[in-house]
């Protein structure tokens, strides 16, 4: 039998700490019945009590009943007032998230994409491809954000267009034409992150058993992307400037590719850049061969510029013809926006467009205006030039004392986010060790298409801050 005794619960609100109201009896009540405090069946006080306890409006009372109604703390009775709800047969995503994924399993692309998931800290996973949040800058979101809502309500009910938010696509023909690629906003389509720009075009230019081409080391998710689609993946041998081009152009010849997928710029594992002499290379197999280049730009706002240092952008050399430009925000602005886009020749930014409706209709129009907003003002370029000199900093610091404690880097790069270090020892070994004391690293087998193992690992610099991963790597070392 449910209890019909008013529960008194006492002080859990504080005009001192951060947070609205709203949010602090909200978290301190779904606290209380996560410890058992309050009982299953219970009886919440009334609104006006609640109100005059905690010496807050009714108003605010009412937003965090609702609240905590919606995710299924409270359940409300018509003329009956406010209980807590059973709670055991519910999901507690937020402790379960955590354990979900056995420490035992080996090691592959979809592991290491769910472990980055679990929302451990970002000094706990020297292994992930993201900023700390503390490096990002939330309040520049959040401003945005708050832009967008104050906007005539109907602009916001809508599907977006097809090709995604015009202003947006304008902003980034204005974007692109600093790095010297002319692309009107016709050849841009909007997309869900470069993952799904990645998707959009191997679907469009592919099918099952054509080869695609990618850097080795590479970019780990696009090997389970393109296996889905029957495709077959052969690894171009990465250099410090670029790939192995003789051996581009002898694999070009015998398999035939159709994309090659390339990070020109701050290369993902290992921070490299592509040479200019290597770029017109690249183009000429392309052309010999007749297969599209993929150029994913991701890291583009880390580097600081050819006016400091060299960059050469394959899409820069071609303008748009046998090249496909892939751009977004994730690594610098936030990962949950999920704002991609992809610069093309206008036939192709309209096949590509249509395959997109075709597959999720439109694009995110609300996260689309958040970013336009936050590069229309301005403050955009202050922000990455912040995250620049964090990163400095942070790559000097790093590479010194992974050295010291007898790891080689491979490649001393003086731009991006990421160290790709030779251990000596099976990364993938160390992985699993690694995970049992709490902390996420990213082994070098699965930067490969070969899925060979390795004594190499990539490193984020920029979560390299924890005691207890040096600690950890230091005897791992010894």
């Amino acid at each position: 039998m449910r209890s019909s005794v008013q529960l008194t619960i006492g002080s859990v609100v504080s005009r001192d700490s951060g947070g609205s109201l709203v949010e602090q009896i909200v978290r301190s009540v779904a606290c209380r019945i996560d410890d058992k405090l309050l009982r299953t069946g219970s009886r919440m006080p009334s609104i006006r009590q609640f109100a005059d306890e905690q010496k807050v409006s009714r108003f605010t009372v009412v937003e965090a009943y609702d609240r905590l109604v919606a995710n299924g703390y409270l359940e409300s009775r018509r003329g009956s007032g406010f209980f807590v709800r059973e709670r055991a047969s519910l999901i507690n995503t937020s402790h379960h998230h955590t354990q979900e994924i056995p420490s035992s399993q080996q090691p592959d692309v979809v592991w290491l994409v769910r472990n980055m998931l679990r929302q451990l800290p970002p000094q706990k996973m020297p292994g992930s491809g993201l900023l700390p949040h503390e490096w990002l800058d939330g309040e520049l979101v959040a401003n945005g954000l708050r832009a967008v809502s104050r906007l005539n309500q109907s602009l916001l009910l809508h599907y977006g267009t097809q090709q995604g938010f015009l202003p947006f696509r304008q902003q980034l023909q204005l974007k692109l034409a600093e790095l010297e690629i002319a692309a009107a906003p016709e050849q841009i389509v909007t997309t869900n992150g470069v993952t799904q720009a990645l998707d959009l075009v191997a679907r469009e230019f592919t099918q099952p058993g054509d080869t695609i081409f990618v850097d080795d080391p590479a970019w780990f998710l696009m090997f389970a992307t393109f296996a889905t689609l029957g495709t077959k993946v052969i690894g171009i041998p990465r250099l410090h400037d670029g790939p192995d081009v003789a051996k581009l152009a002898e694999l070009a010849a015998l398999h035939k590719p159709k994309l090659y997928i390339i990070h020109s710029v701050l290369h993902n594992p290992t921070s490299t850049s592509l040479s200019a002499a290597k770029a017109f290379q690249v183009l000429k197999t392309a052309e010999l061969h007749d297969f599209m280049i993929v150029e994913d730009d991701i890291y583009c706002d880390m580097h600081p510029g050819s006016a400091v240092q060299a960059a050469t952008r394959l899409s820069a050399l071609d303008q748009l013809n046998r090249v496909i430009y892939l751009g977004g925000f994730s690594k610098t602005l936030a990962a949950n926006l999920r704002v991609g886009f992809i610069a093309t020749s206008r036939e192709t930014a309209i096949r590509l467009a249509d395959r997109k409706m075709l597959s999720s209709l439109t694009t995110n129009e609300i996260s689309e205006r958040v970013v336009h907003k936050i590069l229309s003002e301005g403050h955009y370029r202050k922000h990455v030039d912040r995250i620049r000199s964090k990163l400095d900093s942070a790559r000097d610091e790093v590479t010194n004392r992974v050295e010291k404690i007898g790891m080689h880097v491979q490649y001393r790069t003086p731009a991006g986010m990421f160290l790709w270090v030779d251990t000596g020892k099976d990364t993938i070994a160390m992985t699993e060790r690694a995970l049992e004391k709490g902390f996420l690293l990213a082994p070098g087998s699965l930067f490969s298409p070969h899925q060979l193992p390795s004594t190499h690992m990539r490193l984020n610099v920029a979560a390299m801050a924890d005691s207890g991963v040096w600690n950890f790597l230091e005897n791992e070392l010894r």
